[in-house]
């Protein structure tokens, strides 16, 4: 799953790429930070796709950030991290 155009998240890639378990390739994670059963297979349903990236972009995971930078800034600086946001926002908007 992939943002157009990218949104400035702990949790998408530059490229708008999403971060999230459910999306990972099946089977077990060579990094051992996920189980198989957290990873994507056929039985998963849209709607549980859709509601772990609403629940991502609610709830972001720091511990397994896609952007690293973003990540520290949403940890330790609230406030402009929802500044950029809602500036990235109004940009890609045209306002």
């Amino acid at each position: 799953m992939k943002f157009e155009p990218p949104l400035f998240h702990p949790n998408i890639y530059a490229d708008g790429t999403v971060c999230i378990s459910i999306l990972h390739t099946p089977g077990d994670d060579p990094t051992m930070y996920e189980q198989a059963s957290e990873r994507w297979s056929p039985v998963q349903s849209v709607e549980k796709v859709i509601l772990s990236v609403i629940s991502m972009l609610a709830e972001p995971n720091l511990e397994s950030g896609a952007n690293i930078d973003c990540c520290k800034l949403y940890r330790d600086n609230r406030p402009e991290y929802e500044r950029l946001v809602r500036q990235s926002i109004k940009e890609q908007l045209g306002l």
